[in-house]
């Protein structure tokens, strides 16, 4: 029975730890995490998903940081043959992964050289791609290089977001990751080094990377609110200033939009290319430019307009856009930008 020490810290890891937890070929000897982090309105202390997970199953946790002394010395303790390593979010340096005798291996949710980095899903939505996957490869010093054990692809239908697709992901990969570190420890495992083309790298999305511009192409701005949702959101700016007068009973925010002209954030969740086979589709809406109807709320773009179908206004629940427009009672100027 190999002896594992597993690192990761949030969903998207779980289901690898009790991948690991419960087959009968590993003894999970502890965990890394990130240490808890406030969360929420009250900024309360929160564990992270994988501490809360380790907790459950009875496992030692460690959330020191990796450059520590007394993370090294929690890990030399454990005594572990192997590590498994996914989304735990520091850079281990190079005395701790040598460490560990039979080194340290990720599951990372693309196919290698393609989207090395943090956000391997979300580029991978955001640039159209028709397939993607995981991998396990044994980690190195440089980013995301090293040797690759196990692979595993899968099509894209076009309609995922990044949530959707990680969680996929994250499901399907788990037992990809407990066969490949079950091979290694057996002396079985075949490691193939990375192709030396097709590399591009995944870098983090930004809060400015999700703001929308409203002159890109409409299958281009459906493909990055997907990439964005949920984290860390596609957004953009409702400039109301033609919005109608709001009474004393209606949303403080609609009122002091209106007596201000200050523009509002407006997350979009949800939206998907208008259908050009509807007569009440606009089809010469510009860049930015609302239109909306008892049903829909249509937005123009470089090219044909798109349909939102869930947003997020500042001060609001997320609802449906149509509701949303209704409530926010637009002039025929207000616009998106």
């Amino acid at each position: 029975m190999l002896k594992l020490v597993f690192a990761g810290t949030p969903d998207v890891a779980v289901p690898s730890l009790k991948a690991f937890a419960t087959d009968p070929r590993f003894e999970v000897v502890g965990v890394i995490t990130r240490p808890d982090a406030p969360t929420g309105r009250g900024r309360r202390l929160t564990p992270s998903p994988v501490k809360a997970a380790a907790l459950e199953l009875g496992l030692p946790v460690i959330d020191a940081k990796p450059r520590s002394p007394e993370f090294l010395s929690a890990l030399s303790a454990l005594h572990a043959d192997i590590a498994a390593v996914i989304a735990y979010g520091n850079i281990l340096p190079k005395n701790v992964l040598d460490a560990v005798p039979m080194g340290w291996y990720n599951l990372h949710f693309s196919n290698l050289p393609k989207w090395r980095g943090a956000a391997p899903a979300q580029r991978a939505i955001w640039a159209g791609d028709t397939t993607t996957g995981a991998d396990v490869f044994k980690v190195g010093e440089g980013l995301d290089d090293g040797p690759i054990v196990a692979s595993m692809t899968i099509e894209l239908g076009g309609r995922e977001t990044s949530g959707e697709l990680l969680t996929l992901l994250a499901q399907e990969g788990a037992p990809l990751y407990v066969d490949a570190l079950a091979a290694v420890g057996e002396g079985t495992a075949t490691f193939t080094p990375q192709p030396a083309e097709g590399l591009e790298y995944a870098h983090k999305i930004t809060v400015e990377d999700a703001r929308i511009d409203w002159t890109d192409a409409a299958d281009a701005i459906d493909r990055q609110i997907r990439a964005c949702t949920p984290q860390p959101g596609a957004w953009t700016e409702l400039h109301a200033d033609g919005l109608s007068g709001a009474s004393d009973t209606e949303d403080a925010t609609v009122k002091v939009a209106t007596e201000t002209a200050h523009p509002l954030t407006l997350h979009v969740l949800a939206a998907q290319p208008a259908d050009a086979g509807n007569s009440n589709t606009p089809m010469n809406l510009k860049p930015g430019e609302l239109k909306a109807g008892k049903k829909n709320v249509w937005v123009g773009t470089g090219t044909t307009a798109l349909e939102l179908t869930q947003v997020k206004a500042q001060g609001k629940k997320a609802m449906r856009a149509a509701d949303w427009a209704r409530g926010a009672r637009l002039s025929p100027t207000a616009c998106l930008h």
